[in-house]
């Protein structure tokens, strides 16, 4: 009887978080996939405008790490420069949405392997972390162009809804990457928050739950990001200013992405499509 009573007040529990969730998204169904974008595209934002400001020392850095010469590391800071701030422009004014993303996918693609990233786990999970940002904001123009044909059943719609599914898991598949980078077990309290991130993280990536996991993710990412990266009280000459302004900006890149999530759903390929059609 214990056990019955328990589980009944565990499904009232999450039927009330369920319903909180849903009023959040109501009452923010218009404002939150133009924050989702803002942050999202918050880190090539902040990295485009990097590559203005530290122009000769990312250029000598090019050229030393790869003895390429002067022309190649110049053209290659250039190419992080504008492929970072004419895509986002084209992005937030919604003209050719999946070219500014593949472009941005690009250069995440050139910095991976330019900076060497490759070779270092944490920041390659931050990099495919991003990169699932960049599925998930493409996948928005699918849905766009879904609705519409909405109520019109033809080919190319329902083309377009598996392609939209797909590309919404390989996006919340390599977007909860994030939290494998920021785990730390030095103490008890890490490894709840540990914990509870990890199962937030699998129901997002099966996609059971989905809005509701994700808005919680969000929020526990958010947060923490505020607390672990907050480079706007460090002075501009410290030396861990950029890196923490780095990760910020990364982390709130993934937000964005998981905003998206909570406003578009999960797609088809999750367990909560799969159990409307049960």
């Amino acid at each position: 009887m214990d056990y019955f009573r328990t589980t009944e007040n565990q499904r009232s529990l999450l039927r009330k978080a369920e319903d909180v969730a849903d009023d959040v998204l109501r009452n923010t169904r218009h404002a939150l996939p133009h924050i989702a974008r803002v942050f999202l595209l918050s880190t090539f934002i902040e990295d485009g405008w990097r590559m203005w400001l530290q122009w000769t020392d990312q250029r000598e850095y090019i050229e030393g790490s790869w003895s390429c010469g002067w022309l190649l590391a110049t053209l290659f800071v250039a190419y992080n420069f504008f492929g970072q701030i004419i895509p986002v422009g084209m992005v937030l004014v919604r003209k050719h949405v999946p070219i500014a993303c593949a472009i941005l996918l690009g250069v995440v693609v050139a910095q991976t392997f330019a900076y060497h990233i490759i070779t270092d786990i944490t920041f390659l999970i931050r990099n495919f972390a991003v990169s699932g940002s960049l599925f998930l904001l493409y996948s928005e123009t699918l849905e766009e162009k879904r609705s519409i044909f909405a109520g019109v059943p033809q080919v190319e719609d329902d083309q377009t809804m598996k392609q939209k599914s797909w590309t919404m898991l390989v996006g919340r598949t390599f977007l909860v990457l994030m939290l494998l980078s920021m785990m730390d077990f030095n103490n008890f309290f890490s490894l709840i928050v540990i914990t509870l991130g990890t199962i937030l993280m699998g129901l997002v990536a099966v996609g059971y739950k989905t809005k509701l996991s994700a808005l919680a993710l969000a929020a526990f990412l958010f947060f923490q990001n505020f607390y672990l990266n907050a480079w706007f009280f460090l002075p501009s000459d410290h030396y861990a200013s950029d890196f923490y302004k780095y990760d910020f900006f990364q982390t709130l890149s993934v937000v964005g992405g998981l905003l998206l999530i909570v406003a578009y759903g999960p797609g088809g390929v999750s367990v909560d499509d799969y159990k409307k059609r049960w």
